[in-house]
């Protein structure tokens, strides 16, 4: 069963992990988010739940601003080809919906089956803004921590440079 939003702050609290969260509006896209979030302060990031022909699954987690060429991304991750994820595979492995695809969903994907990519551009912006498995909230995390959490699930991230995507 999948984890609860409360649940995920109860668990990054019992790593000593440091967030601040605040509710707004459902969001499904950058674009709405954007317009609901107000002011909040450090990176705000997309995260892209990708498999490729043989069933690999990626995480791809991307400043909100970057423009990528998933042909290109593919090849760069290893994929070779990939595309979007259904839904029905996104709540099966990462147990949320399309628009609150967030890092913090590795927590339930307890087979170590998706592959989290991480840009690495955003370990320099601090804090960092996700979804906490629910896309009515935003949660703020430093990249530190970010990083401490993907090791406590055991989805320590690759590094993306994404120049040229």
């Amino acid at each position: 069963m999948a984890w609860t939003p409360d649940e995920l702050l109860t668990f990054l609290d019992e790593l000593d992990i440091p967030t601040t969260t605040v509710e707004h509006a459902q969001v499904f896209t950058v674009e709405e988010a954007k317009r609901v979030r107000g002011q909040l302060e450090g990176g705000h990031c997309k995260s892209l739940f990708l498999r490729n022909k043989k069933g690999a699954m990626w995480l791809v987690v991307l400043s909100e601003d970057t423009v990528v060429d998933l042909r290109r991304l593919g090849e760069v991750i290893g994929a070779s080809r990939v595309g979007f994820a259904s839904p029905e595979r996104l709540d099966r492995h990462l147990g949320v919906i399309p628009g609150a695809v967030t890092p913090f969903a590795v927590v339930n994907d307890e087979d170590g089956e998706v592959t989290v990519v991480l840009e690495s551009g955003l370990l320099n912006t601090n804090p960092l803004h996700f979804h906490p498995l629910d896309n009515g909230r935003t949660t703020a995390i430093s990249p530190d921590d970010l990083l401490r959490f993907l090791e406590a699930t055991g989805h320590p991230p690759a590094l993306l440079d994404t120049t040229g995507l």
